[in-house]
Protein backbone atom coordinates (compact mmCIF):
# COMPACT_ATOMS: atom_id res chain seq x y z
CA UNK A 1 0.00 0.00 0.00
CA UNK A 2 1.33 3.62 -1.08
CA UNK A 3 1.65 6.91 1.28
CA UNK A 4 -1.28 8.11 -0.20
CA UNK A 5 -3.51 5.10 0.35
CA UNK A 6 -2.50 4.89 3.78
CA UNK A 7 -3.15 8.15 4.76
CA UNK A 8 -6.43 7.80 2.93
CA UNK A 9 -7.30 4.54 5.18
CA UNK A 10 -6.24 6.22 8.79
CA UNK A 11 -9.04 8.90 7.54
CA UNK A 12 -11.41 6.32 7.24
CA UNK A 13 -10.69 4.78 10.26
CA UNK A 14 -10.71 7.92 12.41
CA UNK A 15 -14.23 8.30 10.67
CA UNK A 16 -15.50 5.20 11.61
CA UNK A 17 -14.01 5.43 15.74
CA UNK A 18 -15.42 9.04 15.93
CA UNK A 19 -18.63 8.71 13.82
CA UNK A 20 -19.81 5.11 14.11
CA UNK A 21 -17.99 4.28 17.59
CA UNK A 22 -16.22 1.06 15.97
CA UNK A 23 -14.16 -1.11 18.45
CA UNK A 24 -10.35 -1.30 17.77
CA UNK A 25 -10.87 -5.18 16.64
CA UNK A 26 -13.27 -3.90 13.74
CA UNK A 27 -10.82 -1.10 13.24
CA UNK A 28 -7.90 -3.59 13.26
CA UNK A 29 -10.04 -5.94 10.75
CA UNK A 30 -11.06 -3.37 8.41
CA UNK A 31 -6.95 -1.81 8.28
CA UNK A 32 -6.10 -5.82 7.78
CA UNK A 33 -8.78 -6.42 5.44
CA UNK A 34 -8.29 -2.94 2.84
CA UNK A 35 -4.49 -3.36 3.24
CA UNK A 36 -4.71 -6.93 1.79
CA UNK A 37 -7.28 -5.82 -0.95
CA UNK A 38 -4.49 -3.16 -2.02
CA UNK A 39 -2.21 -5.99 -2.34
CA UNK A 40 -4.67 -7.72 -4.65
CA UNK A 41 -5.32 -4.60 -6.70
CA UNK A 42 -1.08 -4.14 -7.01
CA UNK A 43 -0.78 -1.83 -4.61
CA UNK A 44 -3.50 1.02 -5.76
CA UNK A 45 -6.43 1.09 -3.41
CA UNK A 46 -8.07 4.59 -3.22
CA UNK A 47 -7.76 5.24 -6.90
CA UNK A 48 -9.05 1.86 -8.15
CA UNK A 49 -11.64 1.26 -10.91
CA UNK A 50 -14.91 -0.60 -11.28
CA UNK A 51 -12.70 -2.86 -14.03
CA UNK A 52 -10.06 -3.41 -10.77
CA UNK A 53 -12.84 -4.39 -7.83
CA UNK A 54 -14.67 -6.52 -10.37
CA UNK A 55 -11.67 -8.74 -10.29
CA UNK A 56 -10.96 -9.27 -6.69
CA UNK A 57 -13.62 -11.94 -7.25
CA UNK A 58 -11.33 -14.04 -8.82
CA UNK A 59 -8.42 -13.09 -6.43
CA UNK A 60 -10.60 -13.90 -3.55
CA UNK A 61 -11.55 -17.15 -5.19
CA UNK A 62 -9.45 -19.47 -2.69
CA UNK A 63 -11.27 -17.32 0.12
CA UNK A 64 -14.26 -18.60 2.35
CA UNK A 65 -17.54 -16.73 1.49
CA UNK A 66 -17.83 -15.00 4.71
CA UNK A 67 -14.04 -13.68 4.59
CA UNK A 68 -15.30 -11.96 0.89
CA UNK A 69 -18.75 -10.62 2.46
CA UNK A 70 -16.61 -8.99 5.27
CA UNK A 71 -13.71 -7.70 3.22
CA UNK A 72 -16.76 -6.42 0.49
CA UNK A 73 -18.47 -4.77 3.23
CA UNK A 74 -15.17 -2.75 4.24
CA UNK A 75 -14.40 -1.59 0.97
CA UNK A 76 -18.00 -0.42 0.52
CA UNK A 77 -17.69 1.56 3.65
CA UNK A 78 -14.28 2.57 2.11
CA UNK A 79 -15.28 3.35 -0.88
CA UNK A 80 -18.37 5.58 0.48
CA UNK A 81 -16.73 7.92 2.91
CA UNK A 82 -14.15 8.59 0.09
CA UNK A 83 -17.03 9.92 -2.19
CA UNK A 84 -19.22 11.79 0.68
CA UNK A 85 -15.82 13.57 1.80
CA UNK A 86 -14.69 14.76 -2.17
CA UNK A 87 -11.72 12.26 -2.16
CA UNK A 88 -12.96 10.76 -4.99
CA UNK A 89 -15.79 11.78 -7.68
CA UNK A 90 -17.54 8.48 -7.86
CA UNK A 91 -18.42 5.15 -5.65
CA UNK A 92 -17.29 1.92 -7.79
CA UNK A 93 -18.09 -0.16 -4.77
CA UNK A 94 -21.51 -1.54 -7.14
CA UNK A 95 -18.20 -3.71 -9.03
CA UNK A 96 -17.84 -5.62 -5.61
CA UNK A 97 -17.93 -9.28 -5.36
CA UNK A 98 -21.26 -9.78 -3.15
CA UNK A 99 -21.00 -13.80 -2.65
CA UNK A 100 -24.28 -15.27 -1.44
CA UNK A 101 -23.59 -17.49 1.69
CA UNK A 102 -25.50 -18.98 4.32
CA UNK A 103 -24.69 -17.75 7.81
CA UNK A 104 -23.72 -21.19 10.04
CA UNK A 105 -26.55 -22.08 12.98
CA UNK A 106 -24.97 -21.27 16.49
CA UNK A 107 -24.00 -23.96 18.38
CA UNK A 108 -25.85 -24.03 21.79
CA UNK A 109 -26.68 -26.33 24.43
CA UNK A 110 -29.54 -27.86 25.38
CA UNK A 111 -30.94 -27.40 28.83
CA UNK A 112 -29.55 -30.83 30.38
CA UNK A 113 -26.06 -29.99 29.54
CA UNK A 114 -26.77 -26.69 31.37
CA UNK A 115 -27.67 -28.04 34.35
CA UNK A 116 -24.86 -30.51 34.17
CA UNK A 117 -22.12 -27.58 33.62
CA UNK A 118 -24.18 -25.75 36.44
CA UNK A 119 -24.27 -28.65 39.25
CA UNK A 120 -20.31 -29.79 38.61
CA UNK A 121 -19.49 -25.92 38.98
CA UNK A 122 -21.71 -25.61 42.23
CA UNK A 123 -20.24 -28.42 43.64
CA UNK A 124 -17.09 -27.33 43.15
CA UNK A 125 -17.46 -24.05 44.23
CA UNK A 126 -19.48 -25.35 47.74
CA UNK A 127 -15.47 -26.53 49.21
CA UNK A 128 -15.16 -23.12 49.08
CA UNK A 129 -11.69 -23.53 47.21
CA UNK A 130 -10.99 -20.82 45.62
CA UNK A 131 -11.05 -20.76 41.62
CA UNK A 132 -13.73 -22.65 42.05
CA UNK A 133 -15.68 -19.91 42.88
CA UNK A 134 -14.61 -17.62 40.72
CA UNK A 135 -15.37 -20.05 38.40
CA UNK A 136 -19.17 -20.43 39.13
CA UNK A 137 -19.30 -16.64 39.22
CA UNK A 138 -17.94 -16.52 35.70
CA UNK A 139 -20.57 -19.33 34.78
CA UNK A 140 -23.76 -17.29 35.97
CA UNK A 141 -22.23 -14.63 34.10
CA UNK A 142 -21.96 -16.10 30.75
CA UNK A 143 -25.34 -18.08 30.93
CA UNK A 144 -27.34 -16.51 32.99
CA UNK A 145 -26.49 -12.24 31.49
CA UNK A 146 -25.55 -13.31 27.92
CA UNK A 147 -22.15 -11.59 28.56
CA UNK A 148 -19.53 -11.17 25.81
CA UNK A 149 -16.14 -12.73 26.85
CA UNK A 150 -14.85 -9.05 26.51
CA UNK A 151 -17.20 -7.58 28.68
CA UNK A 152 -16.94 -10.26 31.31
CA UNK A 153 -13.43 -10.20 31.69
CA UNK A 154 -12.92 -6.90 32.21
CA UNK A 155 -15.73 -5.93 34.68
CA UNK A 156 -14.76 -3.57 37.12
CA UNK A 157 -14.28 -4.99 41.04
CA UNK A 158 -17.40 -2.55 41.86
CA UNK A 159 -19.73 -3.16 38.83
CA UNK A 160 -21.82 -5.25 40.56
CA UNK A 161 -23.68 -3.20 43.70
CA UNK A 162 -25.51 -5.19 46.13
CA UNK A 163 -29.54 -4.82 45.91
CA UNK A 164 -28.70 -3.76 41.84
CA UNK A 165 -30.08 -6.31 39.98
CA UNK A 166 -28.36 -5.19 36.49
CA UNK A 167 -25.27 -3.82 35.01
CA UNK A 168 -24.97 -1.26 32.87
CA UNK A 169 -22.02 -2.05 30.07
CA UNK A 170 -20.05 0.09 27.21
CA UNK A 171 -20.48 -2.83 24.99
CA UNK A 172 -19.47 -3.28 20.68
CA UNK A 173 -19.11 0.54 19.23
CA UNK A 174 -18.96 2.08 22.99
CA UNK A 175 -23.07 1.42 22.56
CA UNK A 176 -24.16 1.02 26.63
CA UNK A 177 -27.10 -1.36 27.59
CA UNK A 178 -28.51 -2.66 30.30
CA UNK A 179 -27.74 -6.15 31.30
CA UNK A 180 -30.26 -7.78 34.17
CA UNK A 181 -28.61 -10.06 36.97
CA UNK A 182 -30.14 -12.99 38.51
CA UNK A 183 -30.10 -13.47 42.37
CA UNK A 184 -27.99 -16.49 41.72
CA UNK A 185 -25.46 -14.45 40.00
CA UNK A 186 -25.24 -11.89 42.48
CA UNK A 187 -24.98 -14.37 45.44
CA UNK A 188 -21.89 -16.43 43.64
CA UNK A 189 -20.34 -12.58 42.24
CA UNK A 190 -20.40 -11.33 46.14
CA UNK A 191 -19.34 -14.91 47.31
CA UNK A 192 -16.05 -14.35 44.56
CA UNK A 193 -16.07 -10.09 45.31
CA UNK A 194 -14.80 -11.20 49.45
CA UNK A 195 -11.93 -12.94 47.98
CA UNK A 196 -10.32 -10.54 45.22
CA UNK A 197 -8.09 -7.47 46.85
CA UNK A 198 -10.19 -4.57 47.88
CA UNK A 199 -6.85 -2.61 45.78
CA UNK A 200 -7.78 -4.73 42.66
CA UNK A 201 -9.58 -2.33 39.19
CA UNK A 202 -11.01 -5.79 37.88
CA UNK A 203 -13.72 -8.47 39.30
CA UNK A 204 -11.91 -10.80 37.74
CA UNK A 205 -7.75 -10.14 37.96
CA UNK A 206 -4.81 -11.91 36.59
CA UNK A 207 -1.51 -10.13 36.86
CA UNK A 208 -1.45 -7.19 36.58
CA UNK A 209 -4.52 -6.94 34.41
CA UNK A 210 -7.78 -8.51 34.25
CA UNK A 211 -8.37 -12.45 32.63
CA UNK A 212 -7.64 -12.82 29.40
CA UNK A 213 -10.37 -14.33 26.98
CA UNK A 214 -8.21 -17.28 25.96
CA UNK A 215 -7.96 -17.73 29.59
CA UNK A 216 -11.66 -17.56 30.48
CA UNK A 217 -12.36 -19.98 27.12
CA UNK A 218 -10.14 -22.60 28.51
CA UNK A 219 -11.70 -22.18 31.99
CA UNK A 220 -15.09 -22.88 30.56
CA UNK A 221 -13.63 -26.01 28.57
CA UNK A 222 -12.66 -27.41 31.60
CA UNK A 223 -15.43 -27.05 33.45
CA UNK A 224 -17.08 -28.55 30.29
CA UNK A 225 -14.73 -31.19 30.84
CA UNK A 226 -15.95 -31.48 34.26
CA UNK A 227 -19.25 -32.03 33.90
CA UNK A 228 -18.95 -34.99 31.13
CA UNK A 229 -19.40 -32.88 28.50
CA UNK A 230 -16.91 -32.54 24.92
CA UNK A 231 -14.67 -29.68 25.45
CA UNK A 232 -15.00 -28.61 21.73
CA UNK A 233 -18.81 -28.21 22.45
CA UNK A 234 -18.59 -25.51 24.48
CA UNK A 235 -17.30 -22.05 24.62
CA UNK A 236 -18.21 -18.59 25.99
CA UNK A 237 -19.78 -17.74 22.86
CA UNK A 238 -21.96 -21.27 22.58
CA UNK A 239 -23.19 -19.88 26.22
CA UNK A 240 -24.21 -16.84 25.12
CA UNK A 241 -25.99 -18.54 21.98
CA UNK A 242 -27.62 -20.69 24.78
CA UNK A 243 -28.83 -18.01 26.64
CA UNK A 244 -30.56 -16.12 23.83
CA UNK A 245 -32.10 -19.54 22.58
CA UNK A 246 -33.27 -20.76 25.80
CA UNK A 247 -34.84 -17.23 26.42
CA UNK A 248 -36.44 -17.52 23.27
CA UNK A 249 -37.64 -20.96 23.90
CA UNK A 250 -39.02 -19.80 27.34
CA UNK A 251 -41.45 -17.19 25.29
CA UNK A 252 -39.09 -14.21 25.12
CA UNK A 253 -40.03 -11.03 22.78
CA UNK A 254 -37.41 -11.00 20.02
CA UNK A 255 -36.69 -7.48 20.54
CA UNK A 256 -35.91 -7.84 24.34
CA UNK A 257 -33.34 -10.42 23.26
CA UNK A 258 -32.19 -8.19 20.41
CA UNK A 259 -31.60 -5.78 23.45
CA UNK A 260 -30.01 -8.11 26.29
CA UNK A 261 -27.22 -9.29 23.73
CA UNK A 262 -26.59 -5.74 22.42
CA UNK A 263 -27.46 -6.64 18.76
CA UNK A 264 -27.73 -3.33 16.76
CA UNK A 265 -29.70 -4.92 14.03
CA UNK A 266 -32.33 -7.40 14.89
CA UNK A 267 -31.31 -9.47 11.70
CA UNK A 268 -28.22 -10.68 13.89
CA UNK A 269 -31.00 -11.91 16.73
CA UNK A 270 -33.07 -13.60 14.62
CA UNK A 271 -30.68 -16.49 13.98
CA UNK A 272 -31.75 -17.85 16.86
CA UNK A 273 -35.49 -18.72 16.31
CA UNK A 274 -33.89 -20.77 13.11
CA UNK A 275 -32.25 -22.82 16.11
CA UNK A 276 -35.12 -23.21 18.24
CA UNK A 277 -37.66 -24.14 15.39
CA UNK A 278 -39.34 -26.56 17.66
CA UNK A 279 -40.53 -23.93 19.76
CA UNK A 280 -41.97 -22.18 16.90
CA UNK A 281 -44.48 -25.13 15.94
CA UNK A 282 -45.81 -25.44 19.40
CA UNK A 283 -46.33 -21.61 19.24
CA UNK A 284 -47.73 -21.36 16.09
CA UNK A 285 -50.16 -25.04 16.81
CA UNK A 286 -50.75 -23.39 20.67
CA UNK A 287 -51.34 -19.32 20.16
CA UNK A 288 -52.81 -18.93 16.91
CA UNK A 289 -56.34 -17.82 16.35
CA UNK A 290 -57.18 -21.07 15.00
CA UNK A 291 -55.59 -23.60 16.93
CA UNK A 292 -58.47 -24.55 18.69
CA UNK A 293 -60.97 -24.83 15.69
CA UNK A 294 -61.59 -28.48 14.65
Amino acid sequence: MNLDDRALVDRFLDMMAAEAGASKNTLASYRTDLERTADSLGGVLGNANSDGLSGLGKAWSDLAPSTVARRSAALRRFYGFLFDEGLRKDDPSAALPRPAFERPLPRILDSDEVSRLFEAAEDRASSGEHLAVRNLALLELLYGSGLRATELVSLPRGALRVGQPFLILRGKGSKERLVPISGRAEQAVEKWRAEVPSASLWLFPSGKSHLSRIRLYQIVRAMAADAGIPPERISPHVLRHAFATHLLSGGADLRVVQSLLGHADIATTQIYTHVDSARLIELVNTRHPLADRR
